[in-house]
């Protein structure tokens, strides 16, 4: 794979519009938003598709938790705050999260419409990695300034109510809530752009693990499957990522919707296509403009792409939130939803973003090194009764490595809390085994871009009777 890559980066150095095609057909079929424009010199400036005004915002007059939102709670826009944090343009660097969502084709005449998938994407450019988690939708969470509701809604709140930033915008905070990571940028297609992309590629190639039916939406066209290798066009790919007639049902099919977005990357990285594309992109543009909604800007899009293809396939992992992480149930009107495990969705979390495992493996660096690289703002607080522990455990800590910003004194407990709020995942695991906390109850996750540390641990008298320290 890396000798295939680096024979056809070598192919094109020198040809910027070859380049740009490239790095836009990587970005946005490895999230599955596929969109192409009229390449030539001034491409970028005129991608008007990409170039969405404003910053996405929500009313800080939102619905409060445990309030339905109605129509007479629409915020006015004047009293709009930031949803999506304000950030500098991506510097090739630092790790990068989107969200990808898509929409039902029979949705699409509606004026809210709810997501049928969410995918978390993330990018690690310096270790070159990258990770996906699917979502799905029938999860029970907390709708970032509304009342709890499946996560699907997210999207058709923002819409009803014609926030700015709207529906992708609304959907990514709760993501953001629920999983307690950053998310920049948001990516929305509608599944009839799906079709016309992958019939543009003449097709997906992928490996039927399980027999299947496929209907194709809005016809009687239905078929089944075989286990084995099979291409298929765009119809039919949509019928295969939308089937839910096995075992695993919703899960098994977000499974699937990774297995595609895989293969849509891999049929654009062939060598052979590129010619193809390239003399289509203008028929391929006019075909998809009207299916795509992001806020990534041209040259985000582009220098993601690029990236992409320095990150080897088998680095780039694949989660879905499936039975594992959930409890299935039922919401106060009776409709069957999936309840979150917050502590086993954050140890998925971690282990898709960072490599971390349950087990605190950390892929074979030294735990110093991560934790210095990490830089987490740590707060000790003393709520025990034994006088001078902040003082004691902070300056053994500093010993250590971590960033101690703050050691201070607390209202007292009896058992030792770490509060987590910023994406710091080899500082909270050192610091759950160092104090040896053992009960989920007491690792509590409460992300906030904002707040001044990342990490608050409070001392309880437990920690005070155990600990030995000089």
């Amino acid at each position: 794979m890396k000798k295939f890559l680096a024979k056809l980066k070598s192919a094109l150095p020198e040809n910027r519009k070859t380049r740009i095609v490239l790095g836009v057909l990587v970005a946005l079929g490895i999230i599955g938003a596929v969109v192409l424009g009229n390449f030539t010199n001034n491409f970028v400036a005129g991608m008007s598709i990409l170039n969405l005004p404003g910053v996405p915002v929500l009313s800080t007059n939102a619905p409060a938790a445990g309030q339905t939102p109605g129509a007479e709670e629409t915020p006015a826009a004047a009293t709009m705050q930031p949803i999506l944090e304000t950030q500098e343009a991506w510097d090739g660097k630092s790790r990068v999260n989107v969200l990808i969502m898509g929409l039902d084709s029979r949705d699409l005449g509606e004026t809210a419409p709810r997501t049928d998938s969410m995918i978390l994407f993330t990018m690690d450019p310096v270790n070159l990695t990258a990770g996906m988690i699917s979502i799905p939708r029938d999860l029970w969470v907390k709708i970032h300034g509304a009342d709890y509701g499946k996560i699907n809604t997210a999207y058709s709140i923002g819409e009803a109510y014609k926030l700015p930033g709207g529906g992708p915008a609304l959907a990514a905070k709760t993501v953001e809530d629920l999983l307690g990571v950053p998310i920049q940028y948001y990516a929305q297609l509608d599944f009839e752009a799906f079709i016309k992309f992958v019939d543009h590629i003449d097709g997906v190639k992928i490996n039927v693990p399980e027999r299947i039916q496929l209907d194709v939406v809005g016809t009687k066209l239905s078929m089944w499957l075989d286990p084995g290798v099979v291409t298929l066009p765009g119809q039919w790919a949509l019928a295969y990522v939308r089937a839910r007639g096995t075992p695993g049902g919703d899960f098994d099919r977000a499974q699937r919707q990774q297995q595609v977005i895989l293969a849509i990357r891999d049929r654009v990285l062939d060598f052979n296509m590129m010619p193809k594309l390239i003399a289509k992109s203008g028929e391929i543009y006019a075909d998809l403009s009207a299916g795509i909604r992001t806020n990534l800007t041209p040259d985000e899009v582009i220098k993601l792409g690029l990236k992409v293809l320095d990150i080897p396939r088998e680095s780039i992992k694949q989660a879905v939130i499936d039975g594992k992480y959930v409890n299935f149930g039922r919401s106060p009107d009776g409709l069957e939803i999936l309840r979150p495990i917050p502590d086993k969705i954050r140890e998925l979390r971690d282990e898709i973003f960072y490599g971390v495992e349950a087990s605190g493996s950390t892929a074979g660096r030294d735990v110093q090194s991560l934790l210095q690289d990490e830089q987490a703002r740590v707060s000790i607080l003393n709520s025990s009764s034994s006088a001078g522990l902040a003082e004691k455990t902070g300056d053994y800590l500093k010993g250590q490595g971590l960033n101690i910003v703050e050691q201070a004194n607390s209202g007292y407990q009896v058992y030792t809390r770490v509060t987590l709020y910023g994406s710091k995942p080899y500082t909270l695991r050192y610091l759950v085994d160092f104090l040896k906390i053992t009960s989920p109850g007491n690792i509590i996750y409460a992300y906030d871009p904002n707040a001044s540390v990342d990490i608050v641990v409070e001392l309880g008298d437990d920690w005070a009777a155990a600990n030995s320290l000089p």
